[in-house]
């Protein structure tokens, strides 16, 4: 059972979407002015199909809407009948075509565009005018038309057209789903100062807010925080999760961490947290494969990492387009997804060392400083007082290899040393030096240079 409200011009479309969702969840928006509900299962609350019908305009007339109402087997008769005849109209079951017969052919155009106003599509008007033409008036005759020669004639929107003026509905229903704001705000009756008793009050506004999230199956992508501070002014923070989340106490944490990095200047007065939502996870773990740390425990981590670190100071290095040794960007940290354990994954993990010799550089953050012995123009000794690197006799030496850039720049950008201990942090200072790689006496494997301009030799990291 199906019905339909149709509203008189001028109507407050809010306020017949509202009379709408306190009978049924399930209802379409057809127009500003025209809505269709699925009625299954009222009888049991109200009574019969009329006295459903007398409920929904006497609630309608109570919010000062003049509406008709009419109520049948399928979506499209209640439309079809809504649209012509006004007040209450009632259809057994069954009868839903012998009611649209006499309906006037033109009822069609309004309900294939969605409402009275507008133009017509060209297609369903140059449609219409072929049946007129054929001496079709009514949704009754061209009912009784013979399917398949409408189709030879009109192709497959003549039997579109043909299907409505039956009440035969095109799709299913598809409800109409309210938009809804994920946001919990809380007004102090004292303001507050500091971190300790905030967490209490974003506690409070935090497990409402996962409540919510949980109960539509949704989690949080953005994550926005407005503090309204005695001093008129929003202290505004917004963090954007690496995955979708709704653990209250995660959300709690990853705020007090910003705001640990970012206090608001003034106390506050009133706090608001609002979401952006995002469909849920879903996890599909593996048995072949060791389970990752979740997506929360790894934000917290990152986020107590930063509040100790500074901003833009912890994340994953990535590759930048520089020949500076050592050159780098932090990129935010997101591990990829898991393989889920398959047979291509495995050997990359188990196997992938063992059928490649791979070679890597660990490189010092800093660059050690060592006294070198050169013999002909090639190191023979290295020493160095930084403990657990050992130095000695040089068996093997492997370069030079003469690097250069930012030579360009500045005087002023280059008192920083170079490539040395401060020059790394430098990255547009000049640097200019050989690169070496030697095997002392004990088998461990350096990569040494020389700064030029300096004539100084530093160890830049350890070869395995």
């Amino acid at each position: 059972m199906n019905g339909a409200l149709y509203a008189a011009a001028g109507s407050d479309p809010a306020q017949l979407l509202e009379v709408a969702r306190e009978f049924s969840p399930r209802i379409d928006v057809c127009g500003p002015r025209e809505i269709t509900l699925d009625l299954t299962g009222l009888a049991r609350l109200f009574g019969d199909a009329r006295t459903i019908a007398g409920e929904l305009r006497r609630t309608a007339a109570d919010r000062g809407l003049r509406v008709r109402v009419a109520i049948a087997a399928s979506r499209t008769a209640a439309r079809l009948l809504v649209r012509h005849r006004a007040g209450l109209t009632i259809v057994e079951p069954g009868d839903d075509a012998q009611a649209l017969a006499p309906l006037p052919l033109e009822l069609l155009l309004n309900v294939r565009r969605g409402g009275p106003s507008g133009p017509p599509d060209d297609q369903d008007a140059e449609i219409c005018a072929s049946f007129r033409r054929w001496g079709l008036r009514t949704l009754g005759e061209v009912a009784a038309l013979p399917p398949a020669d409408v189709a030879a004639r009109m192709g497959q929107a003549g039997v579109q057209w043909q299907r409505l003026a039956r009440g035969d509905d095109p799709a299913p229903l598809v409800p109409s789903v309210p938009e809804e704001r994920f946001e919990q705000a809380l007004d102090l009756e004292w303001p507050i100062d500091g971190l300790e008793p905030l967490s209490f009050v974003l506690g409070r506004l935090m497990d409402p807010l996962s409540a919510h999230l949980e109960r539509r199956d949704r989690g949080a992508a953005v994550l926005h925080v407005r503090l309204h501070l005695v001093s008129k002014a929003v202290h505004e923070r917004t963090l954007e999760l690496p995955a979708p989340m709704r653990d209250a106490r995660t959300l709690r944490t990853l705020v007090l961490l910003d705001l640990e990095s970012h206090p608001p200047a003034a106390a506050i007065d009133r706090v608001v947290v609002a979401v952006d939502p995002t469909p849920a996870r879903i996890l599909q773990y593996s048995l072949l494969t060791r389970p990752l740390p979740s997506p929360e425990q790894v934000s917290t981590l990152m986020a107590r990492l930063n509040a100790l670190m500074g901003e833009g100071r912890c994340g994953s290095p990535s590759v930048v387009d520089s020949w500076r040794p050592g050159a780098f960007a932090m990129a935010p940290f997101a591990p990829s997804e898991p393989d889920g354990g398959g047979r291509e994954g495995r050997e990359g993990r188990e196997g992938g060392v063992g059928k490649a010799l791979v070679v890597a550089l660990r490189r010092f953050r800093f660059a050690v400083p060592a006294r070198v012995q050169v013999d002909d123009g090639r190191p023979v000794r290295v020493t160095t007082e930084r403990r657990g690197i050992s130095g000695g006799r040089i068996d093997k030496a492997a370069g030079p290899w003469r690097t250069s850039g930012q030579w360009w720049a500045s005087p002023e950008s280059g008192k920083s040393g170079g490539s040395g201990e401060s020059g790394r942090s430098d990255p547009d200072s000049p640097w200019d030096r050989d690169e070496w790689d030697v095997t002392v006496s004990d088998g461990a494997t350096y990569r040494l240079f020389r700064e030029r301009d300096a004539n100084a030799w530093f160890i830049d990291g350890v070869l395995d």
